[in-house]
């Protein structure tokens, strides 16, 4: 990875994500999918509150990062593409396909694993869906899924440059496919291609379990084909679909969804075959 990527990283993450942000806050402003149920500044403070302790709880408690792995994994030549004599770009290119798989099979387990599905819950109980709901998720859970992402690092043995532009388009497809924009029919089919829209991820943020269970990925489209959990549309349609799970207070505030996991009742995920 060149030097001045390493030494800017983070400062360049931050600028995408902010530009990124603006881009879709004004999209779904001038041209919304749905009719939001709840007060978007109400939403916004709460989904954005979780979203800044779950930053600061990384930076606290994993003071290497990702990056930091994957150059230790290439110095001691740790994993698997660092035992293939793969040109760069191939390498690159193979490391950020094989985590996106992770994150699919991650996002998998988080909903077949009851006290797993308890943590990520936090994401799905929701009752609107926009951007904001591709960055709340429960501080647990984040915390879990970078020790799964450092695990990865290794055993892939992924470049830092991989895991660079993975973290930039996982951030940026997190916002794009829970965003609450209007895209036309014929133009989604195409992009769902090579991507997973909005119209394609709402599904999955359906209260009907059936179609919870469905659509997991986050940046590409092929694993829900590939492993038989694609479903193209939403039964009630994307304007009559409820958002949402049953049985979560209207009203959610920080403390709220902090404590949901902890909570003894709530909707748990319908058993199926993984």
């Amino acid at each position: 990875m060149p030097d001045w990527l390493a030494q800017h990283e983070p400062v360049l993450r931050l600028a995408i994500f902010a530009v990124l942000f603006a881009a879709f806050a004004a999209w779904e402003l001038l041209l919304p999918r749905r009719w939001l149920r709840d007060s978007k500044p109400h939403r916004w403070f709460t989904n954005l509150g979780v979203f800044a302790l779950d930053v600061a709880l990384v930076r606290v408690l994993f003071p290497l990062s990702a990056v930091g792995f994957a150059e230790l994994a290439q110095r001691y030549e740790l994993g698997l593409l660092q035992l293939i004599a793969l040109p760069g770009w191939l390498q690159v290119f193979c490391a950020v396909v094989l985590l996106d798989l992770v994150i699919y099979w991650q996002h998998r387990l988080f909903h077949k694993v009851p006290v797993l599905w308890r943590l990520h819950k936090v994401h799905h109980a929701d009752l609107d869906i926009d951007m904001t709901t591709g960055i709340r998720f429960h501080p647990l859970e984040i915390l879990l899924s970078m020790l799964i992402k450092l695990l990865a690092v290794l055993l892939i043995g992924a470049p830092a440059l991989a895991i660079v532009l993975f973290e930039v388009v996982l951030n940026g497809t997190a916002l794009f496919n829970h965003a609450n924009i209007f895209i036309r029919p014929g133009v989604d089919r195409i992009l769902r291609l090579v991507v997973v829209t909005p119209d394609m991820h709402r599904v999955h943020h359906s209260s009907n379990f059936t179609e919870t269970n469905s659509n997991y990925g986050f940046n590409l489209p092929w694993w829900d084909r590939l492993f038989a959990s694609y479903r193209a549309q939403p039964q009630a349609g994307h304007t009559d679909m409820h958002i949402g799970l049953r049985g979560i207070p209207e009203r959610q505030t920080l403390a709220r969804l902090l404590l949901l996991p902890f909570r003894p009742r709530g909707q748990q995920p319908v058993t199926s075959q993984v």
